[in-house]
């Protein structure tokens, strides 16, 4: 069959002068003057004059810093280094240093000690952040220009490496290497955990990167970002209070309360756990505030460990202290544990047992039944031990963690029964009379190997042969399953979106969209966030609040409390799109963040707000009930627009004039439709031909003539070996008869295609 490329055939078909895929939304575009770089540390220097190390170090070192962070038990977790930016009070330094939802200290070399009051920016694309301290008058360093950074150039970096405050260190730039989709400047020179956060500085003394990351390969190799990634951050900071950055990935009270320390944090629905708990052996417990049930009830949790030598799992009958009983995987094993004490010599394991019903690496469902006179405890719906022992009665229920152990639980449940955790015997039964058994055992068979030594080699050929056919047929199972739970998704948003305008969620439509690329997406804990959020705001309002004060409340919420912020260094991201990752990250792009906008809005009573899609970058409208709409910017912060500053925007990103329409309100579905052709336009510039389809299926579903991607979906068809399904999309084209199309070449690509068997 002869290959097509997409763009250059679609030239071809379509007539009108208009891009065959919808373009993701632009980055808005905006000029202004670059401020000049502060003065360095010893004032007013000559940047031409180039130094030596020594005077470098002199120079730099009043504006170096040691920045660390605490964990939850109060010790310190991390340290590294930051730079003063700028005499105000703002440190640059490398986002992991920082820790997420944690304290952060800085200390000068003159041993001037400050708590930081605010992130004042933070990039988690770039591991870049800016701290705020309550200072004036600091020694901020020059920062140059990265992009001028030529390959030999000589460097010094500075930072603590392992603790040893303000070293300094010399090199040349190696090159630029691309690292998890970032420009990064390499360096011949060694970086050490401490030095990461540091400045890597020319010659001249000014800023060209931020160290962070070192080499596994070899001691005299390291990178840094460059500092023109810095830059954006400083222009556009998305500043956060202390107080509100501590709260990023916390654990909810009102659910759940930590025992002995550990690392817990909580995202939707997920909860993650990390470091060593203060009890014998690590041990440390998360209980939940939920009342435990009268005997006999159960719990549940899946639980996914990143090292099967770990251990964690289900803890109940505790009594908020040192006793309790645990289940758990440890060292591959399933333990039932009694703890009646802080140390080892009150510690019983009632129970320990390897079982296949286990999934090393994987999620595996944990269950204990706690009846009148037994324990019960399953993997996997899968009954593999029992106890009567009766020591511990009433109390708590929760998780616990031991050692080092970094693990991610979900769905935890308790009640008087919990849902299974596997499918159904009789569904599986009916699945698998559809498809081939292909269960092995797992070791080759002895007899078997012995009875094929006469024929080895003839053997070998025809295992391998059905060995690869066996690897084929997992591929398309593996794909089978892809298109059932894009086909569920898809049948879900139609649904959802045939509903009375009104009726639809716009959170909950987004939502679908990122669980269409993330099988695993906790839905309904994203749209409980959401409902926390609008119940923190609607919990500072007044009963009868105004409409102008309920605009105010939801603006500083979002953007000066909480930091959300319209992306800057990598707008294009995919997890711009993901409204998951929106709220994940407090970043996004136009469209997104106004949808968390609206959807905040509706839910704590603020009508008349709507998404308005002007060209190249979405608004919201807001109409109050008395009084002009107005508009706003969600994407900076939700800053007011008036008619002249959309027609501006709209002449800066495309060239064109803005028309009254186009700042009439949105339907859900069209904004819907938006979000998805932004993602569109990023699979399109993957090299995998599949990987728009998903895409261009959801479209069409939701829009059917949508003429321009029904026919890009029918090319990609043609390129992905499904010549059928394309030829039905270009057939309709014919039947529709569509301006602006090339019908005549629509009809020989359906002739080129009807010769094809």
């Amino acid at each position: 069959m002869r290959i097509f490329s997409t763009l250059a055939v679609a030239v071809l078909v379509f007539a009108v002068a208009a891009p065959v895929l919808s373009a993701a939304e632009p980055k808005t575009k905006t000029k202004s003057k670059e401020k000049a770089a502060p003065e360095s540390a010893a004032g007013k220097t000559d940047p031409a004059k180039a130094r030596t190390v020594a005077e470098i170090a002199e120079l730099v070192r009043p504006s170096l810093v040691v920045v660390s962070h605490v964990g939850r038990d109060g010790k310190v977790d991390g340290v590294g280094t930051g730079f003063v930016v700028s005499s105000n009070g703002l440190i640059a330094t490398s986002l992991h240093v920082i820790g997420e939802g944690r304290p952060v200290t800085v200390q000068f070399a003159n041993g001037q000690r400050y708590e930081a009051t605010a992130i004042h920016a933070w990039d988690r694309k770039v591991d870049l952040a800016i701290v705020k301290i309550d200072a004036d008058n600091l020694p901020a360093l020059p920062l140059g220009d990265s992009d001028s950074l030529k390959q030999g150039t000589p460097v010094v970096a500075m930072g603590n490496p392992r603790g040893l405050d303000h070293s300094v260190v010399s090199g040349v730039v190696s090159a630029r290497r691309d690292i998890e989709s970032n420009e990064m400047i390499q360096i011949a020179i060694p970086i050490e955990p401490g030095n990461s956060g540091g400045p890597l500085l020319d010659m001249q003394g000014r800023v060209h990167g931020i160290l962070t990351l070192k080499s596994a390969v070899t001691e005299n190799l390291g990178f840094a970002m460059p500092v023109n990634a810095l830059k954006p951050l400083l222009a556009k900071p998305n500043p956060v209070a202390m107080a509100a950055w501590l709260t990023l990935g916390s654990l909810n009270q009102k659910e759940w309360s930590p025992l002995f320390g550990a690392r817990w944090s909580q995202k939707s629905g997920r909860i993650s756990v990390e470091a060593a708990g203060k009890g014998f052996g690590g041990r440390a417990l998360l209980l939940t505030q939920k009342e435990v049930p009268s005997r006999p009830y159960e719990l549940s949790v899946t639980v996914k460990l990143d090292d099967e030598a770990g251990a964690a799992g289900l803890a109940f009958e505790s009594d908020g202290e040192d006793r309790h009983y645990g289940f758990y995987p440890s060292a591959g094993q399933m333990r039932l544990t009694r703890f009646d004490g802080p140390n080892v010599f009150s510690w019983t394991i009632l129970k320990q047992l390897p079982t296949p019903h286990y999934r090393a690496g994987d999620w595996n469902t944990l269950k204990v039944r706690v009846e009148k006179d037994k324990i019960l405890c399953y993997v996997n719906d899968q009954l593999v031990c029992e106890s009567s022992d009766t020591d511990l009665s009433g109390g708590k229920a929760g998780l616990a963690k031991f050692r080092e152990t970094k693990a991610v639980f979900k769905d935890f449940q308790l009640g008087k029964t919990v849902k299974p955790a596997e499918i159904p015997a009789d569904v599986i039964t009916k699945v698998t009379k559809q498809i081939e058994n292909l269960a092995t055992t797992g070791k080759p068979d002895p007899a078997l190997v012995d009875a094929l030594q006469p024929h080895a080699q003839a053997s070998q050929t025809i295992l391998a042969d059905r060995a690869k056919a066996l690897e084929r047929e997992a591929r398309q199972l593996r794909k089978l399953a892809v298109a059932v739970h894009q086909k569920s998704v898809e049948t879900e948003l139609v649904k959802l979106l045939e509903q009375p305008e009104d009726k639809i969620d716009l959170f909950y439509a987004a939502l679908l969209i990122a669980r269409l690329d993330n099988a695993e997406l906790d839905v309904e804990g994203y749209r409980r966030q959401l409902d926390q959020m609008a119940k923190d705001i609607k919990d500072k309002l007044a009963a009868k609040t105004d409409e102008r004060s309920r605009l105010d409340a939801l603006t500083s919420y979002l953007f000066l409390e909480n930091g959300f912020h319209g992306s800057r260094s990598d707008y294009y991201n995919r997890a711009n799109s993901y409204i998951n990752d929106v709220l994940d990250d407090r970043e996004g792009m136009p469209i997104t963040l106004s949808v968390v906008f609206i959807e905040l809005a509706r839910r704590i009573g603020l009508e008349g707000v709507a998404g308005v899609p002007l060209p190249s970058h979405f608004i919201v409208r807001y109409a109050p009930k008395k009084g002009e709409p107005q508009w706003l910017d969600v994407f900076e912060g939700a800053k007011p627009m008036s008619r002249d500053d959309a027609a501006n925007l709209v002449r800066l990103n495309t060239g064109s004039r803005l028309r009254d329409e186009d700042l009439e309100p949105a339907t859900k579905r069209q904004i819907i439709v938006r979000i998805l052709r932004n993602l569109l336009s990023s699979a399109v510039r993957d090299e995998a031909p599949e990987n728009p389809l998903r895409y261009f299926n959801l479209i069409i579903a939701l829009d059917p003539d949508a003429v321009r991607e029904r026919f890009s979906r029918a090319l990609l068809l043609m390129q992905t070996g499904e010549p059928k399904a394309a030829r039905e999309d270009l057939i309709w084209i014919l039947d529709q008869q569509p301006r602006g199309v090339d019908l005549e070449r629509v009809q020989e690509l359906v002739r080129e295609l009807g010769k094809q068997k």
